[in-house]
């Protein structure tokens, strides 16, 4: 699918960022993320400005068909990892790019500058490059399921049939009852509120995946289906990058790890 991300959309900054960035991307077509530098500082104004440091500094690399596990203890800025590569939070410092979509269009750039990216690009970006799985499941009440499920899909012009056809597929393969997809997720139990967002996250076949403790609220049955339709997306050519709640599911995944380590502490 070939994506136009116009010029209002996303501004050609020539930086040496960018420069490094083009360069990269150009000489290793394998390549979906760069990210340089990652920092991410929360302050607290509500407690007098209160810093808390949460990266520092982090490098990543991520190419089609591995899957990256980061590891650390609690703290170590993980989640906030992800968050940044997905556009949820604005990294302090660093460089994120990603390959762009439209890469293959005449006269275009292999990759676009995410971090400080406008909104607009975000939600392109998202819809057609990043795909991502968060610890819990937010949706608008009063969807069913199904329709939940099928998005991603129904924003990319698939048609309402076909998509909700590969929905149901989707979420009988995580083993969420039939009874269930005509109704919203709100009432569902943690473990399947969590496999349909799996599925959500999952549907598209985006070409880089995030994923944040997918499969923590899962039995084992059901981390196993998830381990493998995470291997499946991996063998396609996905570039994934998340975060496991045991060391059983991030061994069968895991191509390598990234370990991250938490930042000094919060200073004033």
């Amino acid at each position: 699918m070939t994506l136009a991300l116009s010029g209002q959309h996303i501004a050609a900054v020539d930086t040496l960022q960018d420069a490094a960035a083009r360069q990269a991307f150009d000489s290793d077509p394998a390549l979906m993320v760069r990210a340089r530098g990652i920092s991410k500082t929360f302050t607290l104004h509500t407690q007098g400005g209160v810093e808390i440091p949460a990266l520092h500094q982090v490098d990543l690399d991520l190419v089609q068909g591995e899957c990256v596990v980061l590891v650390g203890p609690s703290g170590a800025g993980k989640s906030t990892l992800l968050r940044c590569l997905y556009g949820n939070y604005l990294a302090s410092a660093g460089a994120i790019h990603v390959r762009n979509p439209a890469a293959d269009a005449a006269a275009a750039q292999p990759c676009v500058a995410f971090t400080g990216a406008s909104p607009h690009s975000v939600v392109a970006l998202r819809r057609h490059l990043l795909g991502y799985v968060s610890q819990f499941l937010h949706v608008i009440p009063r969807v069913s399921t199904l329709t939940i499920v099928a998005e991603p899909l129904l924003l990319r012009g698939v048609e309402a049939a076909e998509a909700e056809m590969r929905a149901g597929d989707l979420l009988a393969r995580l083993n969420v009852p039939r009874r269930l997809w005509t109704l919203p997720p709100a009432t569902f139990s943690g473990g399947e509120q969590q496999r349909v967002n799996i599925a959500r996250g999952l549907i598209a076949d985006h070409p880089v995946l995030l994923l944040d403790e997918p499969t923590a609220s899962l039995d084992a049955e059901n981390r196993a289906v998830v381990a493998e339709l995470i291997t499946q997306a991996r063998k396609r050519g996905a570039a994934i990058a998340g975060i496991f709640h045991d060391e059983d599911t991030r061994a069968q995944v895991a191509t390598r790890r990234l370990e991250l380590q938490p930042v000094l502490r919060a200073v004033a």
